[in-house]
């Protein structure tokens, strides 16, 4: 082949000609296509394609730099507000407070940046699972090459132990099975062997094709290498991970309420700011007091509260055995309303049982268990799950193999399909019993008569064809089925597969992987609270949906990864919220479906354990792994389960769910207070010969009635916040901070009037009655608004109560203690006036309690977005 032509090759070849996808073509066809012969590459040939298309290896990917991560850490409008924020306090020589406001950005970004920063572990996790040489053809001879110089066209030789080192097709094979549980699910090792399957054939379905990452659990065989580096199965999992996580659910949140309060500061800032140039006040001293008043608006110890609230919920959840890796999943756990699962080692053990043993009719038999169990225990061949489930069992049951001594094995292969003992019973001396394991078909094919009700019966067509049926309906069911026969025969040293003749058709051995104990009942709790769980997994239907059905779940409603396949992305969104089972699905079909389902509104978690699930934890707004898991899903996960119960997930959803609530709490209550006092005072400028407070006032205001907020994070939820997913509504936070802020402004203009026609209150004693009224207010409606209930119906946490009582107490002392009362230019107020914001806050507690009766009557069966 010429440099040119394996240039073209590199650049645009991908294994999918007019012909169909590699695995659906003969091995002569694509050998042909690749210039590959049966004794490989030639050296140099091989040399000129690594040139040409590169290392067989995972790409890194141009890493971003450190600083590039950090700064994009403030690309949040919000952050941007409060970095503003920070500015204008720097401006009015506010240094606490610029200070403060700082370490909170700073705080956020360096928390959001270490977190980002962890995204490139996962390539290396999976570069880790590959192996570092391998065995090839090259001019005709077998030699040792390091797996990174493997390209296409060349012959592998593959033998037990191994890990595969690239995807290619099978050209010979012998007693070849692999492991390609982390792929695709499937918990048995697949047997595999030249040939060809269908174009449409899943993975899991691909029985002439080895995929990098998998391994060799038994025999030898030899593999046309067709794809290398990011261009197999495995490098595009790596190549998914490389990229950005979607924006999570939490975070579109987050970034819309920054938008809202962009837009609501930017009209108060324009309309106070012409106000007082209309009315020809200091240019400097409006532009202050404007951006003041805008920036007052803002939540600034927001990022605070969250990490508090975060970093609390994930404590509690570290002592459920779950670890939260990326704090904001907390939110996302709580605002998941679809949770998306693998099968093999989540729903299920992840290792194989032997179910059943089964006679001809089906019915439970201990001969046929006790046969098999001399099977297994005896042989000496090909090591296999299967075995070592009938021995557990056995062992379990009390069997020994005492009173049996082996005379004589012959091997599985995968021609026969089936693996004989001889033993030589002591009960009967001078006869032996060949006993007889495996495939159904093939054992059936070396049987001449049924054992059943005790007796011995020819075997015919009729038989065959209820056998057949039976073992055919128990597939369906989900299980893996092995058959079993028997014989007596005259005793000597020596047997071999003519012996395998003439047997006596024993009955069934049914296996399965089965759900975990606690799963059904996780489902089950996790339906309650509103979260509809999804199954999408590599294995077949068959099994899928006998799970499925095992946990509870709907296995009607079922989507085939061919059948995905061939769906417009339109047409995915349409079906996938109505389909509960995803069955034979490839990992990029994983995770077209968990952004499907986002695309159609939902926030989506994905449970999973494999290689394969990689891209979908990746995708998904919440990522769980288990702690037995391969370690690029432990990288991708954003929350990792440490116990095998899988119901601390439901623990894990009720944690992020009260975070969640807590979280609103904060800032539906801090806007509509500050959006009060903003409209008040935007209203009060134009008509007052001063301003109704000065710019460090309206700071030391919003953080003094911040610092009971952080208690927020320990605060009591009701029950009800919890029985239902929670979603960001920025309408509904809308509509609560226009209703309370004008309950607010009301009030405050009652006050206004108050203070001028019945105090005659001056500028400072004016600014000093409303800072307290305001500041009180803000304090006490805490306490009404967190909760939907009536204030005297939910009791606040110990924490937010009495840091509410010692603001409050401080509030009273500041116009008296010098020189504080001094800087901020307050002056000591007198037993009428303290009178007088005593019946404005009862009178304003009052009105908070029918406006939020009022609000949530007006959202019948809304539970999240306030």
């Amino acid at each position: 082949m010429a440099s040119s032509d394996v240039r073209t090759f590199g650049q645009d070849w991908r294994g999918e000609g007019t012909a169909g996808p590699w695995w659906s073509r003969s091995a002569i066809a694509l050998a042909a296509e690749l210039g590959s012969a049966p004794g490989g590459l030639s050296v140099e040939e091989a040399a000129l394609r690594l040139a040409d298309v590169g290392p067989n290896a995972v790409d890194e990917g141009r890493r971003l730099g450190a600083l590039r991560l950090f700064l994009r850490q403030f690309e949040s409008p919000l952050v941007l507000i409060l970095a503003f924020a920070a500015l204008v306090s720097l401006a009015l020589r506010q240094w606490i407070d610029a200070a403060i406001i700082l370490a909170i950005v700073l705080g956020s970004a360096l928390l959001g940046f270490f977190q980002e920063y962890r995204a490139s572990v996962a390539v290396e996790r999976l570069k880790r699972r590959l192996a570092l040489s391998c065995r090839v053809l090259r001019d005709g001879a077998g030699t040792e090459i390091p797996v990174a110089a493997i390209v296409p066209g060349d012959v592998v030789m593959l033998s037990a132990g191994n890990l595969v080192p690239a995807d290619g097709l099978v050209l010979e094979a012998e007693d070849f099975l692999v492991s390609e549980a982390s792929m695709t699910g499937e918990s048995f090792p697949v047997e595999k062997t030249p040939g060809t399957v269908p174009a449409d054939a899943p993975l899991s379905a691909r029985t002439n094709a080895v995929y990098l990452g998998s391994s060799v659990r038994s025999g030898t065989a030899t593999v046309l290498v067709v794809r290398t580096g990011a261009r197999t199965a495995f490098g595009t999992i790596a190549e998914r991970l490389k990229a950005r996580p979607a924006e999570t659910d939490f975070v579109r949140g987050v970034r819309s309420f920054g938008y809202l309060l962009v837009r609501v500061m930017v009209v108060i800032v324009l309309f106070v700011l012409t106000a007082n140039v209309a009315l020809d006040r200091p240019a400097i001293e409006s532009l202050l007091f404007a951006v003041a008043l805008a920036v007052g608006l803002s939540p600034e110890l927001l990022p605070a509260i969250m990490t508090v609230t975060l970093s609390n919920g994930a404590r509690i959840m570290s002592s459920h055995g779950v670890i939260v890796r990326r704090l904001d999943a907390i939110e996302n756990l709580g605002s998941m309303d679809l949770l998306c699962t693998d099968k093999t080692g989540t729903l299920t053990t992840g290792e194989v049982v032997l179910d059943g043993a089964a006679d001809p009719r089906g019915l439970a038999s201990e001969e046929v268990r006790r046969l098999a169990f001399l099977n297994a225990a005896l042989e000496t061949g090909i090591e296999n799950p299967l075995d070592a489930a009938i021995v557990a069992a056995g062992e379990g049951a009390g069997l020994t193999t005492a009173g049996y001594a082996k005379v004589d094995e012959i091997p599985y292969d995968f021609l026969r399909r089936r693996l004989t003992i001889v033993v030589a019973p002591a009960e009967t001396p001078g006869r032996n019993l060949v006993v007889t394991k495996g495939a159904f078909e093939n054992v059936l094919a070396v049987c001449t008569s049924v054992a059943a009700d005790g007796g011995e019966f020819a075997l015919d067509e009729a038989l065959r064809s209820e056998l057949a049926a039976l073992c055919t309906a128990r597939g369906q069911a989900g299980f893996r089925v092995l058959a079993v026969a028997s014989r007596a025969v005259e005793a000597r040293a020596r047997y071999g597969r003519d012996d395998e003749q003439n047997m006596v058709f024993r009955g069934f051995l049914f296996f399965r992987d089965p759900p975990k104990a606690d799963a059904a009942r996780t489902l089950a709790g996790l339906a309650a609270l509103g979260v509809r769980v999804k199954v999408i997994s590599g294995d077949n239907r068959n099994v899928t949906a006998h799970v499925a059905r095992a946990v509870g779940l709907d296995a009607e409603a079922m989507l085939t990864g061919a059948e995905l396949a061939v769906l417009r992305d339109e047409a995915l969104w349409h079906l996938a919220p109505r389909t509960d089972l995803f069955v034979e699905i490839d990992p990029q079909q994983k995770e077209r479906i968990v952004r499907a389902l986002q695309r159609t509104g939902h926030c989506v978690g994905y449970l999973g354990d494999g290689i394969n699930d990689a891209p979908a934890l990746h995708a998904a707004d919440v990522g769980i792994s288990v702690d037995g898991a391969v370690d690029v899903a432990r990288e991708s996960a954003d929350v990792i389960l440490l116990e095998r119960d899988l119901d601390v997930l439901r623990t894990g959803v009720e944690e992020g769910r009260r975070t969640f609530a807590n979280t609103i709490k904060y800032i539906a209550i801090t806007t509509s207070a500050n959006f009060g006092n903003m409209v008040s005072m935007a209203l009060a400028t134009p008509l007052l010969p001063f301003l109704p407070l000065a710019a460090k006032q309206i700071l030391l205001n919003n953080f003094l009635s911040d610092l009971p907020s952080m208690a927020i994070s320990t605060d009591a939820v009701d029950p009800e916040a919890v029985a239902r997913p929670q979603r960001w509504d920025i309408a509904a936070i809308r509509r609560f901070m226009v209703l309370f802020g004008l309950v607010s402004s009301v009030f405050d203009l009652l006050t206004f009037a108050l203070l001028l026609f019945v105090f005659n209150a001056g500028e400072a004693s004016f600014q000093t009655m409303w800072f307290t009224i305001s500041l009180l207010t803000e304090l006490v409606v805490v306490l009404v608004l967190r909760t939907r209930r009536s204030a005297l119906r939910s009791r606040p946490s110990s924490l937010l109560l009495w840091s509410t009582v010692v603001v409050f107490a401080l509030t009273f002392q500041l116009p008296f203690v010098e020189p504080l009362a001094a800087v901020f230019g307050f002056v000591p107020l007198s037993l009428g006036e303290f009178v007088a914001i005593a019946a404005i806050i009862v009178g304003y507690v009052i009105a908070n309690e029918l406006a939020k009766a009022w609000f949530y009557r007006s959202l019948p069966g809304r539970k999240d977005g306030t």
